[in-house]
């Protein structure tokens, strides 16, 4: 089931990046957009008015938890991050999912650290599978023409 998952992830991003006009990669918030399970995701980043920083040049390593990681929050959690009053906190929470760089999963290490667009860091597990904190990646290595998405499977949050 979980392998199965993944694959349609995978051919619905790749499927999303190769669609674009004169076979050119989209960029990172264009592909979560085409993928069709980032719609949260997409949502918030609209919402935090992060959008054309995402649309820069970078190079950006995105860590894109799916819809179903943000379902899985207590209730009320996304409805109250999307609110203007909590815009901050918002972005907050979604520049703890960006590292600078374009980090491929061939540059990962077991137990090391990236320091995220937020300020905070994040640790890789290669223990069992690939995890950042305690998200599993579910699918690696979707390169963007501005960078790279990881999709994960649970929305990290940052420390205090």
């Amino acid at each position: 089931m979980f392998r199965k998952s993944a694959l349609a992830t995978v051919a619905a991003v790749l499927f999303a990046t190769s669609a674009g006009a004169g076979g050119n990669a989209k960029d990172i918030v264009d592909t979560a957009a085409g993928a069709g399970s980032f719609s949260t995701l997409v949502a918030a980043v609209q919402a935090a008015g992060l959008v054309d920083t995402l649309k820069g040049d970078g190079p950006f390593t995105v860590f894109a938890p799916t819809d179903e990681a943000f379902a899985a929050l207590p209730a009320g959690t996304v409805e109250n991050l999307l609110k203007p009053e909590n815009k901050d906190q918002l972005i907050a929470v979604l520049t703890y999912h960006v590292v600078p760089g374009k980090v491929m999963s061939t540059d990962l290490s077991d137990d090391m650290t990236a320091t995220t667009v937020q300020g905070g860091a994040v640790t890789i597990d290669l223990d069992n599978g690939v995890m950042v904190n305690d998200a599993t990646v579910s699918a690696a290595d979707i390169e963007a023409s501005n960078g790279v998405i990881h999709v994960i499977d649970k929305v990290i949050l940052p420390k205090g």
